[in-house]
C-alpha cells in the first residue's frame, strides 16, 4: 500500500468531521482518520494553528472559522445563496413548506440553503447535507441535466433504496430523468421518508447549464402537488435570471 502523503493525511484529519461527527476528541480523530495518535496530535496542532480546527475548553475539536470564510469564497455556496435567497423566502412564503436549493458533488447532492417552516413536514436535511442524486426532487432535477455517459453509469450502478418508494429500478429512473428534461420539474415520491414529497425544478447559470435546483417539500398526505410546480417553476426561473441565464427567445 502506497504511503499517505502529507496532504492526504491533513485532509484525512479534516474528513473525520461531518454531520454524524461535528465534535472529537483527539482520539476520535486518529481513529476516523485512520492516523497514529501521535501523527493525528502533530497535525490536529497544525490545523488548530491556522484557524482549520478549533478546541474547547473540554479539550474536544470542531471545525474551525477559517475554513467557513473559505467555504464562503465557493460559487456554488454562499455566493449562489445570497442571489437564491430572494427568491427562496418568495417560495417559502407562497408555500410555508420546506425549502431548498441544493447543488451537485459528484454522484450526490449538497444542501446550501434551506428554510424550513414550523408546521412543515419534517425533514433529514440540513444546511452541508448529502444524498444520493436519485433519492431526492433535487438530485433528480440535477442528474436530468448531467452529461449523458455520467447518467448511464449512475442508473447502471447501485441504486441505495431508502423507502419502498425510492427509485431503485434503472428503467425507472431512467423514464423520471427523460421526463425532467421534457417537463422542466420533478415530484420526489416518499423516496427518503414515507410522508415527504418534494417538487424540484433545475436552476441554469449563464449560457444555460443547470448548477443547482430548488424545491419545496410538503407531507405527501393531501400534498397539492399541480399548485406547487408552477410555484418552484417560478422559483428556478428567477433564481436562473439572476445567474445571468437568458431564455432563448420563442422559436430561437
Amino acid at each position: 500500500m502506497t504511503p499517505l502523503s502529507a496532504a492526504d493525511r491533513l485532509l484525512a484529519v479534516l474528513a473525520a468531521f461531518d454531520h454524524g461527527h461535528p465534535a472529537l476528541s483527539l482520539t476520535e480523530i486518529s481513529r476516523r482518520a485512520g492516523l497514529s495518535l501521535t501523527t493525528a496530535h502533530r497535525l490536529v496542532g497544525a490545523l488548530g494553528d491556522w484557524g482549520a480546527l478549533e478546541r474547547d475548553a473540554d479539550g474536544i475539536y470542531h471545525v474551525g472559522l477559517r475554513l467557513w470564510e473559505l467555504a464562503a469564497l465557493s460559487p456554488r455556496g454562499l455566493a449562489l445563496r445570497q442571489i437564491a435567497l430572494p427568491y427562496l423566502e418568495d417560495l417559502y412564503e407562497a408555500t410555508h413548506e420546506n425549502v431548498q436549493l441544493a447543488v451537485r458533488d459528484g454522484s450526490e447532492v449538497v444542501y446550501i440553503e434551506w428554510i424550513s417552516g414550523r408546521s412543515a413536514v419534517g425533514v433529514k436535511i440540513q444546511v452541508g447535507a448529502r444524498w444520493p442524486l436519485h433519492a431526492t426532487g433535487v438530485g433528480l432535477a440535477l442528474l436530468a441535466h448531467c452529461e449523458p455517459a455520467f447518467q448511464e453509469t449512475y442508473c447502471g450502478g447501485p441504486l441505495a433504496g431508502f423507502t419502498p418508494h425510492t427509485l431503485t429500478d434503472p428503467a425507472a429512473l431512467r423514464r423520471v430523468l427523460a421526463e425532467v428534461r421534457r417537463s422542466g420539474v420533478v415530484v420526489s415520491d416518499r423516496q427518503i421518508t414515507e410522508d415527504a414529497l418534494s417538487v424540484a425544478a433545475p436552476v441554469r447559470g449563464p449560457g444555460g447549464p443547470v448548477t443547482a435546483a430548488v424545491s419545496v417539500v410538503v407531507p405527501e398526505r393531501g400534498a397539492q402537488t399541480p399548485a406547487l410546480i408552477p410555484a418552484v417553476r417560478l422559483a428556478a426561473r428567477g433564481i436562473s435570471r439572476a445567474l445571468g441565464w437568458q431564455p432563448e427567445p420563442p422559436g430561437g
